[in-house]
């Protein structure tokens, strides 16, 4: 079983996209199995491919749709499977939207990227400490 966390990243932005890949891929022990830069595109691989990964990344404002239908379509998620959010917009407001559709944390792009990969470096360890199938 591969101990890594598999992780799916929903960002437009491929700058920041592409930083963030290398960020979590080098700092934690994380594999990006995926990503979207639409919320159809998300929520179909997502569905598509519901086993294949445990954590979900989402950005709020994207190309085409909103990452808000995503966290809507992952309420239904299995329980080892995290979602967070990473947006530039992380006010108490949005914050409380996230929290009500069952979203695991949020992070604020501007200055929470340390926060994610706690966060992601947390969840890996608990991967591999996990009996079974996470």
């Amino acid at each position: 079983m591969d101990s890594r966390l598999q992780t799916y990243v929903v960002e437009d932005n491929p700058t920041i996209r592409e930083n963030l890949i290398g960020t979590l891929e080098e700092l934690t022990c994380t594999t990006v199995v995926g990503f979207a830069e639409t919320e159809q595109h998300a929520r179909d691989w997502l569905h598509d491919h519901a086993d294949e990964w445990h954590l979900a990344i989402v950005d709020l404002f994207l190309k085409q749709g909103s990452g808000l239908g995503i966290l809507q379509a992952c309420q239904s998620r299995k329980p080892g499977q995290k979602v967070v959010v990473l947006s530039n917009y992380a006010t108490p407001d949005i914050r409380r939207r996230c929290a009500e559709f069952g979203v695991d944390a949020v992070f604020d792009k501007s200055n929470e990227i340390d926060a994610l990969v706690d966060f992601c470096i947390r969840q890996a360890a608990a991967l591999r400490s996990a009996p079974g199938d996470a």
